[in-house]
C-alpha cells in the first residue's frame, strides 16, 4: 500500500532463481489455469512489459490468471514462498519494481458487464477504460474514466481517477460500490461500505497494490452520452499570458465544465494530425458535460478574445473522449511528476512555460506541462477520502517527460526534479498519486494523505499485511 511505503524485505534473489527453475513453478502451473513464466521461458518478457517501458519489472516469477481463483492460488503461492507480491494490468503508472518478487499480470481478467436498469457496472482486474466504454455506451451510460482509454480502469481508480467529468462527479474511486479483493494472506472477500467498510474506504483512493489484489470491482455509472469538448491551440510563444487568463477564467464556470490549459511540444509522428505535427502550442482543452449550447458559448469567449491557430472543440459521443488529451497508444518510456496549487501566481506560470517551452532549435525534454482546473465534486469529496490532500486543490500540474534513450534518462529526471524545486514555494506539497510513477511514487505517496489519514492507513496496511509482502503500486 503506498500510504506506508518501506524498503523492500531482503530477498536472496539467486535462491529464488535456483527454486523457480525446478519443480517449484510446475507445482504452482498444477494449481491455476493461467500461464506461469519464469526467467528465460518464451512469454516471460511480454508479460512483465507494460506501458511505461522506463521502469522494468525482474521477477522471478510472473502469473497471468485466467480467473479470480487463479489469483487465490497464486497469491497463497506466494506466501508459502515467501516472495513479494506487485499487480500489473496496463503498466501505465509503475511503482517499485517487482525484481526478484512474483508479479501477476491481470491482463486476462478483462471482463465488464453492464446493469443498465441500477446504471452500474463490474469490471474485471485487466479491463481497460476502452472496453468499458464499448460495453456502457450503448446505454447511453459513461464511467467516471481518464484521459486515455488503454489505461486499466482498476488501477486508475485505486489511485483516485481525476478524469474529464471530474468537477461535476468526482473521481472514479466516488464511484464505486464494491471491490473483490483477495488479501496477502489469499484471502478472497467482498468489500463495500457495509462489509469491510475500513478496507472499502482504503481502497478508494489510497493506491494501487498494497492491500492484496484487486480482481473487480461494480462501480455505479454517470447518463453521459454526448459532450462538447476538444482543444484551441494557441501559439506556444503565447504560453505565459494563455495561463493567466486560465487562471481567472476556469474557477468561473460551472462544473459542468472540467478544463485545463497545458504546452505540449507535438512529436512529428502519424499518429498527430499533420496541421500540429512536430510543432509546440498552448492548449486550452477540456469536456462539458452539460447543455450543449451553453457549453459552446463558455468557450466561445476564447475565440472572441483571439482567435486560435487551430480550433478542434465540438460536439463529441463521449466515447471519442480521448481526442481531448490525445495521448500516445503505443507503450513508450516516460517519466511524470505533479504538484498541487491553491492558486496560481504570476511566478509559478513563469516557471511551467519556461521548463516546458523548448527553446528555439531544441530538443524539448518535458513534452508536456498541464494545469487542471479542479474544485467541485473533487474538493467535496476530499472530507470524506483516504487520499484527502491529494484531491483538495484548485489547480493540478502534471510534467510529463519522454525517455527516448537510456543515456538522457538522468538529464530528464533531473529537468524534473528542478522545476519542481523552483515550485517548491507556490505550492501545496500534496501529491496526486496518479501522476507519479517509479521511485517517486514510493517516495512521495504518503503526500496524499493528511496526517491523521496516512496514521489510519498505516494501521490498516500492518493488520492486513504485517510481512508488507505487497509493497508495490501499479496502474
Amino acid at each position: 500500500m503506498t500510504a506506508t511505503p518501506a524498503s523492500s524485505p531482503p530477498e536472496n534473489t539467486e535462491r529464488l532463481t535456483v527454486r523457480t527453475r525446478t519443480s517449484v513453478l510446475a507445482q504452482l502451473r498444477d494449481r491455476i489455469a493461467g500461464d506461469v513464466y519464469g526467467p528465460g521461458d518464451v512469454g516471460y518478457l511480454a508479460a512483465r512489459s507494460g506501458f511505461n517501458r522506463l521502469d522494468v519489472h525482474r521477477p522471478a516469477v510472473i502469473v497471468v490468471p485466467a480467473n479470480h481463483f487463479d489469483v487465490v492460488e497464486t497469491v497463497r503461492f506466494a506466501t508459502e514462498e515467501d516472495l513479494r507480491v506487485a499487480v500489473q494490468a496496463t503498466g501505465h503508472g509503475t511503482g517499485r519494481p517487482a525484481d526478484g518478487g512474483l508479479l501477476i499480470n491481470t491482463s486476462r481478467l478483462s471482463s465488464v458487464s453492464v446493469d443498465p436498469v441500477s446504471r452500474t457496472a463490474r469490471l474485471g482486474a485487466g479491463a481497460t477504460w476502452r472496453t468499458v466504454l464499448d460495453a456502457t455506451t450503448p446505454y447511453g451510460l459513461a464511467p467516471l474514466m481518464g484521459s486515455a482509454g488503454g489505461v486499466g480502469a482498476i488501477g486508475y481508480t485505486l489511485g483516485g481517477g481525476f478524469g474529464w467529468l471530474g468537477r461535476r462527479f468526482g473521481l472514479s474511486s466516488d464511484h464505486v460500490l464494491s471491490f473483490d479483493l483477495v488479501t496477502p494472506d489469499g484471502t478472497p472477500m467482498r468489500v463495500s461500505d457495509t462489509s469491510f467498510p475500513h478496507l472499502f474506504w482504503a481502497l478508494r483512493g489510497a493506491g494501487a497494490g498494497g492491500l492484496g489484489v484487486v480482481t473487480s470491482m461494480e462501480i455505479a455509472l454517470v447518463e453521459v452520452s454526448t459532450v462538447y469538448a476538444g482543444n484551441l491551440f494557441y501559439p506556444a510563444a503565447d504560453a505565459e499570458e494563455i495561463i493567466r487568463r486560465f487562471r481567472e477564467w476556469a474557477p468561473a464556470q460551472s462544473e459542468e465544465l472540467t478544463s485545463a490549459v497545458a504546452i505540449l511540444n507535438l512529436p512529428p509522428t502519424d499518429d498527430v494530425p499533420e496541421p500540429l505535427r512536430g510543432r509546440s502550442f498552448a492548449v486550452v482543452r477540456g469536456c462539458w458535460s452539460g447543455d450543449l449550447d451553453a457549453g459552446r458559448a463558455v468557450v466561445d469567449e476564447w475565440r472572441a478574445w483571439r482567435t486560435p491557430v487551430v480550433d478542434q472543440w465540438d460536439v463529441l459521443p463521449f466515447a471519442a473522449i480521448d481526442a481531448v488529451s490525445m495521448d500516445p497508444t503505443e507503450p513508450m518510456p516516460v517519466m511524470v511528476t505533479t504538484e498541487w496549487f491553491d492558486e496560481l501566481p504570476d511566478e509559478a506560470v513563469d516557471i511551467v512555460a519556461g521548463r516546458v517551452r523548448p527553446a528555439p532549435a531544441s530538443a524539448p525534454l518535458i513534452v508536456c506541462g498541464e494545469i487542471r482546473h479542479a474544485g467541485g465534486a473533487i474538493a467535496r469529496g476530499a472530507e470524506h477520502a483516504p487520499n484527502d490532500r491529494g484531491r483538495a486543490g484548485q489547480f493540478l500540474l502534471e510534467l510529463v517527460a519522454a525517455v527516448p534513450d537510456p543515456q538522457v534518462a538522468l538529464a530528464v529526471e533531473s529537468t524534473l526534479r528542478m522545476a519542481r524545486t523552483e515550485l517548491a514555494p507556490y505550492v501545496t506539497g500534496a501529491a496526486y498519486l496518479n501522476f507519479t510513477s517509479g521511485s517517486e511514487r514510493v517516495a512521495r505517496s504518503g503526500e496524499a494523505f493528511s496526517p491523521a489519514n496516512r496514521r489510519r492507513l498505516a494501521e490498516i496496511k500492518a493488520a492486513l499485511d504485517p510481512a508488507d509482502r505487497f509493497c508495490h503500486g501499479d496502474v
